[in-house]
């Protein structure tokens, strides 16, 4: 690859500034719009485990999903899609330099600017985690501090195609991503959440603040391991000067339990804005994080001007009722077109209007409501689909039976939500619910579903910290599995690597 290369017909490769085992960062010039950005390329076959075409399509949904995400510490999406084997994503290009090289350039970190580090990233998770997406990577490589002292987080949503759904192992099994800053419920195929994140914050602070991260070695096992039975060095040890709270904070977010760190990026916040710098004049000099804190929302340096006036708002028309079949038509064809966003906004809208033309209970809104739930699956907003599921559940449920398969596909897609938006316990006690009716043949059994749902439990109980109960229940999975498709089935190959690295980190 050189400079040089258009990529979609548009983006001109210019210096490649970052490399890595499964793709490459370049500088490059947006030809249509005469400007700067930044250009991941992505390699789906530097993945194993993975099927090309799928990794494709979840890359462009994720990214999709990512870019609706607005909070000025996130950089900005501007293009995805895929060209020949490669994966591409445009962002905007940061002028700064990556957290990893200001730690380097700065060593020892301040303290006053680990703080601040942490709280503008506290804002970025707290509105990641409220959509909710699980950032998955982060690490001083994926942060840039600009040149006024804003930190902008990268990769979002990249990581999480890497990641969702999949062994965290490759086949030589090695995790997939940066063992030095994964908490071990991801590195070991456990459900991720908003605590994973945390972790790797509490990785990140500790570096800032000692120089170095908590746990390091020569192999990915030999660093897992020490993140799961090693208890973390704490920095006043090593940094004297830094606050007793600061440390006390480091630790509770570094806790080997999910359940035992901190309950939300937004905690996290509350806790470090004690220690952020009161309010004066900063240096002048960039790249300084403490100034986003001393005057918020100045400019830098006296590149003040006077907004243009903005014309007058328009008068809001009376809004017409819209044509639920011309609606649905619409639906159809935008879901055909992948336009999920687009799709879910008219579903939205639609509902009432067909509620009033044909009753709540009709079948006609009943399909639509089913649609609705389900493409707001699709988009990833889980926190408006899961009331939607739970009462389409009880609705169906009432007239059926508890053990009607249609009320048990409301309730497994409901622990999903329960499961993307962070919240194991409850997700959990769903899936545990649900399983005597998947393994019950004279109810509702679907042996399938049943040891999607047992791996799911497994995985669950891997993110709570469980790992003898993860173990027994993927064991004896592993066993139903061989036994209904045999030692080649795909489903065998991924949880035997589970059970090793399991076993391995165990033993």
């Amino acid at each position: 690859m050189t400079a040089g290369r258009v990529v979609a017909d548009r983006y001109e490769l210019s210096t490649l500034i970052g490399q890595g085992g499964m793709g490459q960062v370049w500088t490059a010039y947006d030809q249509r719009l005469d400007r700067r950005v930044a250009v991941k390329l992505l390699r789906p076959d530097k993945v194993a485990g993975q099927e090309a075409d799928e990794l494709r399509r979840r890359f462009v949904r994720e990214c999709r999903v990512t870019a609706q995400v607005d909070h000025p510490g996130l950089v900005t999406v501007h293009d995805a899609g895929s060209e020949g084997e490669e994966l591409f994503l445009v962002m905007q290009y940061i002028d700064g330099a990556d957290l990893s090289d200001h730690l380097a350039e700065h060593n020892p970190y301040p303290w006053q600017w680990a703080v601040s580090v942490a709280a503008q990233l506290c804002a970025v998770l707290s509105a990641v985690h409220a959509v909710p997406i699980v950032h998955r990577d982060l690490k001083p490589r994926n942060v840039m501090v600009k040149q006024d002292g804003t930190v902008t987080v990268l990769d979002l949503g990249v990581a999480s195609v890497m990641d969702a759904d999949t062994t965290r192992l490759t086949h030589t099994g090695t995790p997939i991503g940066s063992p030095a800053y994964m908490a071990p419920e991801q590195a070991m195929g456990g459900a991720v959440g908003p605590y994973t994140d945390l972790y790797a914050l509490g990785v990140l602070l500790h570096e800032l603040l000692s120089g170095d991260v908590p746990f390091s070695g020569s192999t990915a096992l030999g660093v897992l391991h020490r993140h799961l039975y090693e208890p973390p060095v704490p920095v006043r040890r090593i940094r004297p000067e830094v606050p007793e709270s600061l440390e006390t904070l480091v630790l509770h977010l570094l806790a080997k339990d999910p359940q035992h760190r901190p309950g939300s990026a937004q905690e996290v916040y509350e806790r470090l804005a004690l220690l952020l710098p009161a309010r004066g004049m900063p240096s002048g000099a960039p790249l300084d994080p403490t100034r986003p804190f001393l005057r918020p929302h100045a400019p830098w340096p006296d590149r003040a001007r006077t907004p243009a006036p903005q014309p007058a708002p328009l008068a809001p028309t009376p809004a017409e009722k819209p044509d639920v079949a011309a609606a649905v038509d619409e639906v159809k064809r935008l879901l055909g077109e992948g336009r999920i966003t687009q799709a879910v906004d008219i579903l939205g809208a639609i509902l009432p209007t067909a509620a009033e033309q044909h009753g709540a209970q009709s079948p006609v809104v009943r399909t639509l409501r089913k649609q609705y739930a389900a493409t707001l699956m699709d988009d990833g907003q889980y926190r408006r689909a899961l009331p939607e599921l739970r009462r389409l559940a009880d609705e169906r449920a009432a007239e059926a039976g508890p053990s009607d398969p249609q009320s048990l596909r409301y309730r497994y897609d409901a622990a999903q939500c329960l499961e993307s938006l962070g919240d194991p316990v409850a997700a959990l006690a769903e899936y545990r619910a649900l399983l005597p009716y998947y393994e019950n043949q004279y109810v509702a059994g679907d042996p399938e579903l049943a040891h999607e749902v047992r791996r799911r439990i497994g995985h669950l109980l891997l993110a709570l910290g469980d790992r003898g109960a993860a173990h027994d229940t993927l064991a004896r999975l592993l066993g139903d599995v061989e036994r209904r498709h045999g030692p080649g089935h795909p489903l065998v190959a991924d949880i035997r690597r589970t059970l090793q690295w399991l076993g391995q980190v165990r033993g």
